[in-house]
């Protein structure tokens, strides 16, 4: 799939598989665009981010281990314009540095519906089950 091709849904019932694909490109500036511009990413227990340019080195580094992602919708509730999505995640396998990858765990993630129908980020956790 072409990066540039790859954009928020607005189903939301396809917005993990749509962020999949974002994944899947191997691009931060195209998984960043499945964030609102005020997103709180966490990208680990106790340590939120906000700003684009913070997202953007922290998925640099997620994404540099070259190990793909894999997600399933646990629960999604839907109320209006906001999300609640629970997510079990997992990227096994071996890291371009030559060192096996195991990371995995149970996100609990808010999604909001923008003005152009499309559901992105509003807070990304990951660990959204851990301390």
């Amino acid at each position: 799939m072409r990066p540039n091709s790859v954009e928020p849904t607005t189903d939301v019932d396809g917005h993990l598989a749509a962020y999949g694909a974002a994944f899947a490109t191997g691009s931060s500036a195209v998984v960043d665009r499945f964030y609102e511009p005020d997103a709180v990413l966490v990208p680990q227990p106790g340590t939120a981010l906000t700003g684009a340019s913070a997202r953007l080195a922290a998925y640099e580094h997620l994404l540099g281990f070259g190990v793909p992602m894999i997600a399933e919708t646990r629960h999604l509730y839907v109320a209006g314009d906001i999300a609640l999505s629970v997510v079990d995640w997992s990227m096994r396998g071996t890291a371009h540095q030559g060192y096996r990858l195991d990371l995995g765990g149970v996100a609990a993630d808010v999604l909001r519906r923008g003005a152009d129908g499309r559901w992105r980020y509003l807070i990304n956790n990951p660990f959204g089950t851990g301390s």
